[in-house]
């Protein structure tokens, strides 16, 4: 879900160095929520990390085929860009994990990797292309028709039991955040949603990404109507 961040946190007071959790398949947008499960070791460092200073932490994804700090595999290379959340939720668990939510605030370049710290990785991350991530965008003209011809039949494909009249009255922004986050589509697919520009666009390559896998499905009850 989407709502107003309940702290003041600014643009101007982002911080210069983040850690970050390098993380294939998964999206974070600003205003978005993402639950995650910590258990290993660097991250439950990381986690510990980010609650002593300013519970920021980056949500990059490894980039196929591009080399790390030093070409070591446990550290893959990552797209330039990710999204930062701040910890709105925190537990410890009696099995030695942490369960937080982060609340997406605003993306980021990487401008550069830092040395590795107890295990976890950190970068100097530049925000000034993303200054409009603290805005809730609205205003675009979404062609909600067509994104529910497409979101129907794909909930079907996936399993996925959902009632589109109570989805479709969330606000825009959270109704297209809220399906590019859960929506189970490639790295790829799921970095081009987090670089999209504008509400609009994101929508666009949204509804492209579900037509095109309901295309490749075999069942012709699946495809858009």
């Amino acid at each position: 879900m989407i709502k107003e961040m309940p702290f003041s946190l600014i643009f101007e007071s982002l911080p210069a160095q983040i850690p970050i959790f390098p993380l294939e398949e998964i999206l974070l947008l600003p205003r978005g929520r993402l639950p995650l499960n910590i258990f290993e070791p660097r991250y439950l460092a990381m986690t510990l990390a980010s609650l002593k200073a300013d519970r920021l932490i980056g949500m990059v994804q490894p980039q196929e085929g591009k080399d790390g700090p030093g070409s070591d595999p446990d550290q893959p290379g990552l797209y330039n860009i990710g999204c930062a959340g701040r910890i709105v939720s925190f537990t410890e668990t009696l099995d030695d994990r942490f369960e937080i939510t982060l609340e997406g605030v605003c993306r980021f370049e990487i401008a550069e990797e830092l040395d590795i710290t107890d295990g976890f990785r950190s970068i100097r991350p530049d925000w000034n292309k993303f200054r409009g991530d603290f805005t809730p965008q609205s205003g675009d003209v979404i062609d909600m028709e067509r994104l529910e011809a497409c979101v129907r039949p794909f909930l079907k494909l996936q399993g996925i039991q959902a009632e589109w009249q109570i989805i479709s009255t969330a606000s825009d922004e959270n109704l297209i955040t809220s399906l590019a986050m859960g929506f189970p589509f490639a790295a790829n697919e799921k970095q081009a949603l987090l670089e999209a520009t504008s509400l609009g666009e994101r929508a666009q390559i949204l509804i492209s990404l579900i037509e095109m896998a309901l295309i490749d499905t075999d069942n012709s009850e699946l495809t858009c109507q």
